[in-house]
């Protein structure tokens, strides 16, 4: 059966295509819309001003957050499968690392490649162990001299330094103060200093820690060491109250504590005797026991998971430390120049993990991935390690001298 239209049909029939493929030729372009006061054009062809979304998009796209369903659409309709959303996440992630770092703002994008770290010596003899930041100075254990030293953290100026601190150990900023743990048997001993203070001896706050204190935590009302004594089996976690200004020690489910801290939620601890990382509760309570073998060493938590190196495996474990998957071991990373690896530290956006070895091997936190190594000529007894955000500290021992590199 034919169809006979009229005249006047046809004439509609026509405008009605004509609107269509105008309405169509319209909107499948590029279009510029004003977003915060500046004119943005987009490649996209199916997203006009006049979306809503409009200024949305046109961030992500200039953020670097998507870069469109093809190079000329966006496909805003479309559903968003789980693999894509990931990918959205993760670059939002990512970007936000980047670009919101102190490292971003001060324009250092780069990663240090050459051996030439540069060093601050702080004369004397003997080792120095762990190192900690307080955003604008950096406090280095002395174990050799008993001294805790301070380095401005721009430009690495030596400072002053702190007597009296036996065997200093650990190093923690906390309350406004600078704590300190005393590495001795029987019993272990925590050191305070006042930085505002002209330098003179450290105070003894106890000298009552479990025997041999390394790690040195704080959970905001009371301060956490990991005490590895003599030998396995023998070990145990302290814990020292402001309130009852009394530490109180726990032996049983420990054997060789060494690496101790704290994620927001709970105290975790290296055991060097059995080869785990540890979960505790509030009362110093074994919850959760992670098998990592290695003998764990002196972690970093990095706001998602926790970073340990295994000295004698030549490994890094990454474990999840909250959520369902808590306690799960995400993955064991090698290579990358692990060699004895000892500590690590965080600096919102990379790993950095010591090795007794001589190199430093570098990670990006979020996805793993392997930025490098940088072997150090200065020494090969690379030990304690942290950040203030922008530098790492490293504390290590060179010709004998102790001294702190910047990287």
């Amino acid at each position: 059966m034919s169809i006979m239209r009229t005249k006047h049909e046809s004439v509609v029939a026509i405008a009605v295509v004509f609107v269509v493929l105008t309405a169509a030729s319209t909107y499948l372009r590029a279009d510029t819309g004003t977003c915060g006061g500046a004119s943005i054009t987009l490649p996209f062809t199916d997203v006009p001003s006049t979306n809503i979304f409009f200024c949305s998009i046109a961030e992500a796209y200039i953020s670097g957050l998507t870069n469109g369903f093809t190079s000329t659409t966006y496909n805003p309709s479309a559903n968003v499968p789980r693999e894509q959303m990931a990918a959205f996440i993760t670059r939002t992630m990512d970007q936000s690392l980047r670009r919101g770092s102190r490292r971003a703002a001060l324009n250092q994008f780069w990663t240090p490649a050459s051996n030439a770290i540069p060093l601050t010596f702080f004369g004397g003899a003997g080792p120095v162990r762990q190192v900690q930041s307080d955003g604008a100075d950096m406090w280095v254990a002395g174990f050799g001299e008993s001294k805790v030293y301070r380095v401005r953290s721009s430009d690495g100026q030596y400072l002053a330094n702190w007597t009296g601190a036996t065997n200093a150990f650990g190093v923690l900023v906390a309350r406004g103060l600078v704590y300190v743990t005393g590495r001795m048997s029987p019993h272990g001993s925590l050191y305070s200093l006042e930085p505002s203070l002209t330098p003179t001896s450290v105070t003894t706050v106890t000298s009552n820690l479990g025997s041999n204190s390394a790690g040195i935590a704080f959970d905001g009302t009371r301060i956490w060491t990991a005490n590895s004594a003599t030998g396995p089996g023998t070990g145990s976690v302290a814990f020292y109250s402001f309130n009852t200004l009394t530490p109180t020690t726990i032996s049983t489910g420990f054997s060789q504590p060494l690496g101790i801290l704290y994620d927001g939620a709970n105290i975790w601890v290296t055991d060097i005797g059995d080869g785990t990382l540890k979960k505790l509760d509030s009362s110093g309570g074994v919850i959760q026991t992670v098998s990592l073998g290695g003998a764990p060493q002196y972690p970093v938590f990095d706001g998602a998971n926790i970073w340990v190196p295994n000295v004698i495996s030549d490994t890094v474990a990454v474990v999840r430390a909250g959520g369902a998957l808590a306690g799960t071991v995400l993955a064991t990373l090698s290579g990358n120049g692990l060699s004895s690896p000892r500590s690590a530290a965080f600096d919102g956006e990379r790993i950095l993990v010591t090795n007794g070895g001589g190199n430093l091997s570098l990670w990006n936190a979020t996805d793993l991935t392997q930025i490098g190594f940088v072997l150090s000529e200065a020494s090969p007894d690379l030990f304690g390690a942290c950040s203030d955000g922008m530098n790492f500290g490293i504390a290590l021992t060179t010709l004998g001298n102790p001294c702190l590199a910047r990287f």
